[in-house]
């Protein structure tokens, strides 16, 4: 609905209203659980509610609020002209347009302008039809001069009762960790200057009700879709409604638009639910299934060959381990690091993106051919934004890397960054990509990125952005060239897990390390923000590499089964039990995907946090799969209760074991939950089952009847 002055927005169980009548910039009075048919004079009470009076302040503020809007906050615009004043006075330049969603939802255009500053700014509001908001601004400088942006965020209210934040820290092989703290009148800022998105980067940095869980409590949440260095951001003012937001993290002089140049903020998405995380998840998850670009093909079970191989490359080892895999039912073959010059560690070689005819004679030609003859995809690993000192390319062209000249940064994993930015190296890097494409025609390329970006200078100033954009320019061009080539976004795990880089790629790798005891908890948050589909979930062998743990292969098959599923282990050595377990969980996946990848994850607030219970439900909850894993010692002895989620109330369900894995034992017998029970007593009592031990799991299938 809209008129002259308000303007209300409704899609999946949200809605957003707006005061559009200016002059200033839209105000934002409700953002939140659905109010229903808006009528007039629910619009006029809203906007009633902003028109304070005396000193007070209306509550909200505009989406890009300044000290001008007697915003006392951190303004959502800053820069100056020269060291001059930067204060922006914006005002609309031309009525603000909204087009409404034929689905549901709708968008809103508002340009503004501070004709004495000689700046415009042009904002884009989107409410999708799955209850996301996408937002973005544009700044352009229309003034002589050079006008230097410090920072652009995108900002949305959120109401007194949001009092608790779920943030996220995290490192190398421990991913996305939560941590939770009260919201009060405070700022709360999450930044990363990692030049890529990093380890603990929130996959929805979140407020909430207090105590609110994934089934439960009104949230909001926010994620900026960008790839180098970003921030979230939570505040709270006595004289203001909070707001939650984020944008690019600039640094000092990065920005610096002369007459007619424009910056554009990544896109910022924000999710609202009345029923907790999982409603936060099904928003971000249905947008991103109804994307043109999301893979349309089943996700092919996956052998990667660096834990069973590393650099040792030989081409009789590696026939035998695509043979075995295929006869596991693998689907696509991928050759890790180590098949290019000079590689035969990580001390040296990257850069040089050429088959080492050492260790590859005829090229790698007679791997691909018998990896398609075996009838599986071809993929191949690659980390073309670093350089190794010890390559050819480096001691070629040592002023490519990404530094102020005569002051190199310090090495991590004896590699530098290469100034993707410079026209050079980006057409190096796109000729030699589109090269190995060309010729042996991978159907997947595992794309690595694995280090951090230290004291990153182009052109003589601070080079993050400048770099993440020319990445984004190269993934799109070598697309371009091979329409059907998936790639995934790997960064020594999972560093580089946004909205951003999967724009422009097929998957991310959620973790380096496959100890699925880990595993349980990196797949659980990263799900937070990305449907399985998107997530490399792979076995590892039995001891894991990172942490020397050793898990069940029951265990492993489980965890990797909620994802994107695949193998990381030389299997050419497993016994003839640990085949057949392999290719019984392999054929479950390939017969379950289907609905693993288009059902909604959901995962139960269960009351001991030594286990954990979760599952994916079908579009129409006719069909789900849901797993019980114990993590550790149970907090108390005897059977538990899992409660299920997420099902139909009013229907029946039988409930079996997944037949393909091993179930579990009740007093030395095979258990087997052969039960016929309501969606209602499964969300509401739940399923009395047997104890487990530390890192025992199971799968149990439910069909409607």
């Amino acid at each position: 609905m809209a008129d002259s002055e308000l303007v209300a927005l409704r899609a999946a169980d949200v809605s957003l209203v707006l005061d559009v009548a200016g002059p200033r910039l839209p105000r934002v009075l409700h953002w939140g659980a659905d109010l229903g048919e808006t009528d007039p004079e629910l619009l006029r009470h809203l906007l009633a509610a902003q028109e304070a009076g005396g000193n007070a302040l209306p509550p909200s503020a505009p989406l890009l609020p300044t000290q001008f809007d007697r915003w006392p906050g951190r303004p959502g615009v800053s820069g100056h002209r020269d060291g001059g004043p930067g204060h922006l006075r914006l005002t609309l330049a031309a009525p603000v347009s909204v087009v409404a969603g034929p689905d549901g939802g709708g968008t809103l255009a508002a340009v503004s302008q501070d004709e004495t500053a000689g700046i415009t700014v042009r904002t884009e509001l989107q409410l999708t039809p799955q209850g996301l908001v996408r937002m973005r601004h544009a700044v352009t400088n229309t003034a002589p001069g050079t006008w230097q942006l410090d920072s652009l965020l995108c900002l949305l209210p959120v109401p007194a009762q949001a009092a608790e934040l779920l943030d996220f820290t995290g490192r190398w092989s421990r991913e996305r960790v939560p941590q939770r703290s009260a919201f009060g009148e405070q700022t709360i800022a999450h930044e990363s200057r990692r030049g890529r998105t990093g380890f603990g980067a929130p996959p929805l940095f979140t407020v909430g009700t207090p105590g609110f869980g994934f089934g439960h409590g009104e949230v909001w949440g926010v994620h900026v879709g960008w790839s180098g260095d970003h921030q979230h951001l939570a505040q709270r003012l006595p004289e203001r409604d909070a707001v939650l937001g984020g944008g690019e993290l600039l640094g000092s002089g990065e920005i610096r638009l002369a007459r007619d140049e424009t910056y554009e903020t990544p896109w910022a998405y924000f999710a609202y639910s009345p029923s907790g995380l999982d409603g936060l998840s099904a928003a971000v998850h249905g947008w991103l299934r109804a994307r043109p670009s999301h893979p349309a093909t089943p996700r092919p079970v996956t052998l990667n060959t660096w834990e069973a191989v590393y650099f040792d490359h030989d081409l009789a080892k590696l026939t035998a381990l695509a043979r075995t895999a295929a006869e596991l039912g693998v689907e696509r073959f991928v050759l890790d690091d180590g098949w290019f010059l000079g590689r035969r560690d990580d001390h040296a070689g990257l850069g040089d993106w050429y088959v080492d005819p050492q260790v590859w004679p005829d090229g790698l030609h007679p791997l691909v051919d018998e990896v398609r003859r075996l009838g599986m995809q071809f993929g191949l690993w690659v980390e073309p934004e670093m350089v190794n000192p010890d390559s050819r390319l480096a001691r070629e062209h040592p002023d490519w890397v990404l530094a102020a000249p005569g002051r190199l940064p310090e090495e991590q994993r004896w590699q530098h960054v290469l100034d993707v930015a410079r026209p050079e190296v980006f057409a190096y890097l796109l000729e030699r990509l589109d090269a190995l494409v060309g010729e042996y025609r991978p159907a997947y390329l595992k794309w690595d990125h694995n280090r951090d970006l230290v004291e990153a200078v182009h052109d003589g100033g601070a080079g993050v952005h400048a770099q993440t954009v020319a990445v984004y320019r190269l993934l799109d061009a070598l697309r371009a060239r091979h329409p059907g080539l998936e790639i995934e976004s790997c960064s020594s795990g999972g560093s580089r897990v946004d909205l951003g880089v999967l724009a422009r790629t097929d998957r991310v790798w959620g973790s380096d390390n496959n100890d699925a005891l880990e595993r349980q908890h990196i797949q659980r948050w990263t799900g937070l923000l990305l449907p399985p589909e998107l997530v490399g979930c792979h076995v590892g062998p039995p001891v894991s590499h990172t942490n020397g743990r050793a898990t069940s292969l029951a265990f492993r098959c489980l965890t990797a089964l909620f994802g994107h599923a695949g193998i990381e282990w030389d299997v050419t050595g497993c016994t003839d039990a640990e085949r057949a377990e392999l290719s019984a969980w392999i054929g479950a996946y390939r017969r379950l995907r289907g609905l693993l990848h288009t059902g909604r994850t959901v995962r139960a607030d269960h009351p001991d946090p030594s286990a954990f219970v979760y599952g994916v439900v079908a579009a129409d909850r006719g069909h789900a799969v849901f797993a019980y894993a114990q993590l550790t010692a149970g907090t108390r002895d005897g059977a538990t209760r899992l409660r299920l989620p997420g099902l139909d109330p009013s229907a029946r369900y039988r409930l079996t074991l997944l037949p393909e894995l091993p179930g579990p034992h009740l007093h030395g017998r095979p258990w087997h939950p052969d039960l016929t029970l309501t969606g209602a007593a499964l969300a509401a009592h739940g399923l009395l089952a047997p104890p487990l031990r530390p890192t025992e799991s199971y799968a149990l299938e439910l069909h409607r009847v």
